[in-house]
């Protein structure tokens, strides 16, 4: 049975909503040029029958008080978050397990941590636990500064060497399952932002020219998706926009793949820079 489609008996928060999925992980043109020269040079291949070991989850619950209106997720939502995690990985070989919850209550974390931030590399530095191969999840309220409207953000595998302690995704507390961000409260966040900690880019990354999102079977985009546009084409040749894959910033409702050049890519990134 499908993970979107259950019904989730949880008590949330008034809803809220977005215009359109707001994630703030963004890497250069110039940025990019040099990962991908590393990568190529680096590069691990992996074989599509090969078994893989599950990766390690660490959820750490940042709230603001002791409600759920102030980030204090239950277990069991972080429990479905996980298996959908899993459902949505299934094709690339990719399991999770939840290894421990940690909750800290930091009214300052919650409301305002965002990329970059100096609150944001403390909550990391006092928090952060594993090597490369952990993946660490913070939920946060996203209310003010530079995080201020996102459903989430994540680091890039290939930057893990020079910054082990920032690595991770940070996401939105009621994006969870059952959370309470109309449009998107139903997991897909935290998939794709592990999609950008398993090493893929937006597929709208680049526009309509150049290499895009470095992948030959995802065709060009000129700009994010919103709500669920089928048939939207925005980019002349190559197909119509990916709108259901997970790596653009469509409805989770809409959101339903990753296309067989994605799996390649990040299971060749999670060997060579994880040793997954």
């Amino acid at each position: 049975m499908q993970l979107r489609n259950l019904a989730v008996a949880l008590l949330v928060a008034a809803p809220a909503a977005l215009a359109q999925r707001a994630c703030g992980t963004s890497i250069s043109a110039s940025q990019i040029k040099l990962a991908e020269a590393d990568f190529q040079a680096n590069k691990v291949s992996v074989s599509a029958a090969k078994a893989f070991a599950p990766i390690e989850v660490y959820f750490h619950v940042i709230q603001g008080g002791s409600t759920l209106a102030l980030g204090n997720v239950p277990d069991s939502q972080i429990q479905a978050q996980i298996d959908v995690l899993n459902e949505d990985y299934s094709a690339s070989g990719r399991t999770f397990v939840l290894k421990n919850i940690t909750r800290t209550t930091n009214s300052n974390w919650f409301k305002s941590v965002g990329p970059s931030t100096s609150l944001q590399t403390t909550m990391k530095n006092t928090l952060r636990v594993g090597g490369a191969a952990t993946l660490n999840i913070y939920s946060v309220g996203f209310q003010s500064g530079s995080g201020s409207g996102l459903l989430g953000y994540a680091t890039f595998p290939s930057s893990y060497k020079s910054a082990p302690k920032d690595d991770g995704v940070v996401i939105l507390y009621s994006s969870l399952p059952g959370g309470s961000t109309t449009n998107y409260n139903f997991g897909q966040t935290a998939t794709h932002e592990v999609g950008h900690w398993a090493g893929l880019y937006h597929t709208f990354q680049g526009g309509c020219s150049g290499t895009g999102d470095s992948v030959s079977d995802t065709p060009p985009e000129a700009s994010a998706a919103s709500g669920c546009p089928t048939g939207r084409d925005t980019c002349s040749g190559g197909g119509v926009d990916p709108i259901h894959n997970y790596m653009d910033y469509s409805y989770d409702s809409c959101m339903t793949e990753f296309t067989a050049g994605q799996i390649t890519r990040m299971n060749s990134q999670l060997a060579t820079y994880r040793s997954i």
